[in-house]
């Protein structure tokens, strides 16, 4: 049975999908706890109402971002996670974090990565003229929005598109394509991607210290 953690910021709608998807398919695992940044975040009372477990560690009480992910980690750890998932957690992480969890952190991105990192992703679509937009599931590292993807969905860009009709669609898929992946990681599916990327966090250690990866 594996421990999955998931972060969030607002109403985690992929949230949502994750862990419908976990209870209808029962899934070798479980969501040990749900996180937050922010007290106030819709997401947890969707996790109360589902009898699991939150926490919030608000970047407000921290001066700094190491700081703040330091006290992240250590609740993230009191769970003993086997995955972190970010589920519209709107903090970018410092690389000591990320390192941490190689190849056992996913994200999910509204756009067909590479293209379009970063925020407005609807918008940056809209404005190159692209003939097809969609989301994209990824591993995190240290570089925003450019981990080794796991899966992609793709929609036409349609005449008439706005930002707002283009993110409605793009969610959509979004919530079929993040638990989809996550099934993946449990499964054992994605076990050559993780060991490559832990393999190459301990490669980057600053004392270099070589540890057993496998």
């Amino acid at each position: 049975m594996k421990n999955i953690v998931i972060l969030i910021s607002g109403r985690g709608s992929n949230m949502e999908a994750i862990v419908r998807a976990l209870e209808a398919e029962r899934w070798p695992a479980r969501i040990a706890a749900i996180i937050s940044n922010r007290a106030d975040a819709a997401g947890l009372q969707f996790a109360a109402a589902h009898a699991i477990l939150t926490a919030v560690v608000s970047n407000q009480d921290y001066p700094s971002r190491a700081e703040f992910d330091a006290a992240l980690q250590s609740a993230i750890d009191g769970f003993a996670p086997d995955l972190v998932v970010l589920a519209g957690f709107m903090r970018i992480l410092t690389a000591p974090f990320v390192a941490h969890y190689a190849g056992r952190i996913l994200n999910i991105h509204p756009s067909l990565l590479p293209n379009f990192p970063g925020l407005a992703t609807h918008r940056q679509a809209l404005a190159a003229g692209v003939a097809e937009h969609g989301a994209t599931v990824h591993f995190v590292t240290d570089e925003l929005d450019h981990g080794p993807a796991v899966l992609q969905a793709k929609i036409p860009v349609l005449p008439g598109d706005t930002e707002q009709s283009l993110a409605a669609r793009v969610l959509v898929q979004e919530h079929l394509i993040y638990p989809r992946a996550v099934r993946m990681f449990i499964e054992g599916s994605l076990a050559s991607q993780q060991k490559q990327l832990r393999t190459h966090a301990e490669e980057c250690r600053p004392d270099h210290t070589k540890k057993d990866v496998a």
